[in-house]
């Protein structure tokens, strides 16, 4: 009878998920409580409680002859309480693709020109459905005198019909301030910093921009999800709801809102995030119900086929060994959905786990900071070297910029040394002649396990900007596939032998030196870079 009730626990919770569709946060609470009754089920019946990872775990468990399905109540992996807040796209590990260059980023982007492509569209003999849309940032698109702004403008004369371009406007950037600032100082106060590029059925997640030094000398991270058409649609529409939101430009260099929508800057602020709110949500709530359908069509039908009958049928997709969550970062907004699921990543991962976590601009919230120093995993973060910091060598006060990231890594290295946490937490500086270092994001490796699970992939930094004032979007990929485990493994290997490990001595170098005033003023600006 108790083992009944134990049984039955975590089924009451997923059925109680279900009843929560507008409480996300509520829902990924009560999905981890769920999956906790299930480890303290088994731990009751005095089994090795490794074994509920067998799924994740590389090499496999000899004696678990193939693995449970991961989308199933009987086999549930434990990243699956994402699935509670954002859509869960399951897919083959052969559709996913680990970049580890620039050069590899540049050879995927080069495609047929632009224009040249619009121009056969228009000469078909039949009527063209393509589209093209693009989302800057307002600020960053529009500074100095030519700039991605004027470098559209002919794109969008030429095709006004087929071309869209959309500038998001932060609402946080309006009245005497938005007057006072000076071109890329403004950019501070918030930013579209959103990296997603989107070709038909395949899309391209990643950190960098698509200017030249992104296609040569600027390290960062990017995968590729080929012909994934139900993520591509997903992101399709999240780019027109924050184009929606967003400014759009016009043939003569003039902007104008989407009808009926609030101005983002002159308009009211609260009536414009709520608006931008319902517009975001409703992409990411409509994609997540749409996913549960199918997931409950695929395994829970009557009806269902065997993979024979859905081969014969012409269904001659793999089954899903990989599953994708997009994780949305919105603040502005009150989108907090990559700061939910970050945090409680951190906050789960258990003694053994090793957690590798990258970021350009080592800058962590004070919360990430918290659980890095509170919690039990092994964490080595790898950071940029300030010869190899986007601002190296920049005039005027943006040149300092390096420097004080050289003081909150040196405040942060102190605050582990004082914890007694140098052998758990670890700090490594990536150096590479010539070059700069832009990569973003983290991977997770199990306890017992020399491959990683998880990795998260996108635009966030972990720091003040990507959690409060910019839009950020990431992939969580969870993966039972040992091929991609080692593509995930190899990226993360790349790009830590690169890097030297921090010590005291470090911060005894003559390119460590911190100026007085920089170390006055890193802790009143420290939250705009």
């Amino acid at each position: 009878m108790a083992a009944a009730a134990a049984a039955a626990g975590p089924v009451f919770w997923r059925r109680l998920l279900g009843l929560l569709p507008g409480r996300p946060g509520l829902a990924a609470l009560l999905g981890r409580l769920s999956d906790r009754l299930g480890r303290n089920r088994d731990r009751r019946r005095r089994r090795p409680p490794w074994l509920l990872l067998a799924p994740l775990l590389s090499p496999a468990v000899p004696h678990v002859t193939s693995p449970p399905c991961c989308l199933c109540p009987e086999g549930v992996h434990r990243f699956q309480w994402i699935r509670n807040l954002v859509p869960e796209f399951g897919v083959s590990s052969s559709h996913v693709r680990v970049l580890s260059s620039p050069a590899e980023f540049f050879e995927l982007m080069k495609v047929d020109c632009l224009e040249s492509t619009l121009e056969k569209s228009l000469q078909a003999k039949f009527p063209s459905d393509l589209r093209v849309s693009i989302l800057l940032d307002f600020t960053r698109g529009s500074r100095g005198r030519t700039n991605s702004r004027t470098m559209l403008l002919p794109l969008l004369q030429k095709f006004p019909e087929q071309v869209r371009v959309s500038l998001f406007h932060t609402p946080n950037l309006r009245g005497l301030l938005r007057l006072l600032i000076p071109e890329r100082f403004n950019e501070t106060i918030g930013l579209q910093h959103i990296k997603v590029y989107l070709f038909d059925n395949s899309v391209i997640l990643s950190g960098a921009n698509l200017s030249d030094s992104y296609f040569t000398n600027r390290q960062d991270r990017y995968v590729f999800l080929q012909d994934c058409p139900e993520i591509a649609d997903f992101f399709t529409e999240l780019v027109d709801a924050v184009g929606d939101v967003s400014l759009q430009l016009r043939g003569d260099d003039t902007v104008q809102v989407v009808e009926g929508m609030v101005h983002p800057y002159k308009g009211d602020r609260a009536a414009y995030c709520k608006a931008a709110n319902k517009r975001v949500m409703d992409v990411i709530n409509s994609a997540r119900t749409r996913q549960q359908m199918l997931h409950a069509q695929t395994f829970h039908s009557n009806s269902l086929l065997t993979q024979e009958d859905a081969a014969a049928a012409g269904d001659r997709r793999p089954a899903p060994d990989t599953w994708i969550y997009p994780l949305i970062q919105m603040k502005p907004f009150e989108i907090q959905i990559d700061e939910i699921v970050t945090e409680t990543l951190l906050t789960e991962a258990e003694r053994g786990a090793k957690v590798y976590l990258t970021t350009g601009y080592f800058n962590l919230t004070q919360a990430y900071m918290d659980l890095v120093l509170g919690t039990r995993a092994e964490y080595q973060i790898l950071l940029a070297s300030p010869e190899v910091n986007g601002f190296f060598g920049a005039r005027g006060v943006a040149g300092a910029i390096p420097a004080a990231y050289v003081h909150i890594e040196r405040q942060f290295y102190s605050e582990v040394c004082s914890l007694g946490q140098q052998e758990r937490v670890q700090l490594q500086e990536y150096w590479r002649r010539g070059w700069t270092f832009h990569a973003k994001g983290l991977w997770l490796y199990l306890a017992g396990s020399s491959l990683p699970c998880l990795t998260l992939i996108g635009s966030p930094n972990f720091g003040y900007r990507s959690v409060h004032r910019d839009l950020e979007a990431q992939i969580a990929i969870v993966t039972e596939s040992r091929a991609l485990q080692q593509q995930l493994h190899q990226e993360q290997e790349q790009l830590y032998l690169r890097s030297g490990v921090v010590s005291s001595a470090t911060f005894e170098q003559p390119s460590r030196q911190v100026k007085l005033w920089v170390k006055m003023v890193t802790p009143l600006i420290k939250n705009f870079f």
